[in-house]
């Protein structure tokens, strides 16, 4: 997700990062010695051949830095970022003095093949995007799969991700997502991508732009209902905000309001569909019938088809015959 690196900078100023920090720190005493072992393995093998390593970065906050990944940005050949001058900040804020290239959507053509050439001569090419994850709506796609296709290594140093920050905020359920990026920007490609999610389970997350927030939600609150969404924005930093609400309610307050900073919008699924009346049971019945099936066998059909017990579908079936 983009744009949030500049604020990046601001990330010692936030709320009690550090205190959860430390909190995170004493937690982890009984992980120690396992973490210092894959460590210890991972620097083994970081000298042995040339490789592609994707970095997670910060969406808001320095301090959510690893040190895994600190130490990559460092040790590596050469970093390719989404906006060197944006990431200019976060290599000096770990102590890097690696050079770096840019690799972004409008270059990522042309910049793959020699990138990858040099991860085949032995060099450790570090790939970090201006926030999160690389390849999470982000450059690094093409990169990864040309690099598998090519036999090269190819790792990632786990850290912040925009998605999952968000998920996990909402409210929403998490045992089941899918994740959508950015919708189109044209009004009729939007509705029919929205169109095409509207019955589906699963919470839906969503990258939005901010000045394109009201018209999405507008959207998802016609196609999708008054379904039970949430809005976070500006995630990790100080003004960090997630709206709570129904869809028309987040749609009227985006357009009255507006909506500044990086957002996500997390929805719920579409609701399981109303189990059919008695009359329907009946009526499905009767039609199977009509076109030559057995009673008995259409009571079956009809009850597996709908996930009603045939209890119930004979029952549907004596009431509706009086």
């Amino acid at each position: 997700m983009v744009d949030t690196s500049a604020a990046a900078a601001q990330g010692g100023t936030t709320r009690s990062n550090a205190d959860a920090a430390g909190r995170g720190s004493a937690r982890s005493g009984g992980h120690a010695a396992e973490s210092g072992r894959a460590s210890s393995s991972a620097e083994g093998a970081e000298g042995a051949e040339g490789r592609l390593v994707l970095v997670a970065t910060p969406i808001g906050n320095l301090e959510d830095l690893s040190p895994r990944a600190a130490r990559m940005l460092r040790d590596a050949d050469l970093v390719a970022a989404e906006d060197t001058r944006r990431s200019r900040v976060l290599l000096d804020h770990a102590g890097s003095s690696v050079p770096m290239t840019s690799y972004h959507e409008h270059n990522e053509v042309s910049r793959t093949g020699p990138l990858l050439d040099r991860v085949a001569g032995g060099e450790t090419i570090v790939l970090i995007t201006d926030a999160g994850t690389p390849a999470l709506a982000d450059p690094g796609f093409r990169l990864v799969r040309e690099a598998r296709e090519r036999g090269l290594a190819v790792e990632a140093v786990p850290g912040p991700a925009a998605v999952l920050q968000a998920l996990v905020l909402s409210g929403l359920p998490t045992d089941r997502f899918a994740f959508e990026g950015f919708l189109p920007r044209k009004a009729g490609a939007r509705a029919r991508r929205l169109r095409e999610l509207a019955d589906d389970p699963r919470t839906l997350v969503f990258y939005v732009a901010p000045h394109r927030a009201a018209d999405d939600l507008a959207t998802m609150a016609e196609l999708f209902g008054d379904r039970q969404a949430a809005l976070a924005r500006e995630m990790t930093k100080l003004h960090e905000e997630v709206w709570w609400a129904k869809l028309p309610d987040l749609a009227r307050r985006a357009g009255a309001d507006g909506v500044r900073g990086e957002v996500t919008v997390v929805v719920a699924g579409a609701p399981p569909p109303a189990p059919p009346s008695a009359p329907q049971l009946a009526a499905r019945v009767s039609e199977l019938v009509a076109a030559g099936a057995d009673r008995k066998a259409a009571i079956a059909e009809v009850a597996s088809a709908t996930g009603s017990p045939k209890r119930e579908v004979y029952q549907a079936v004596l009431d509706a015959r009086g």
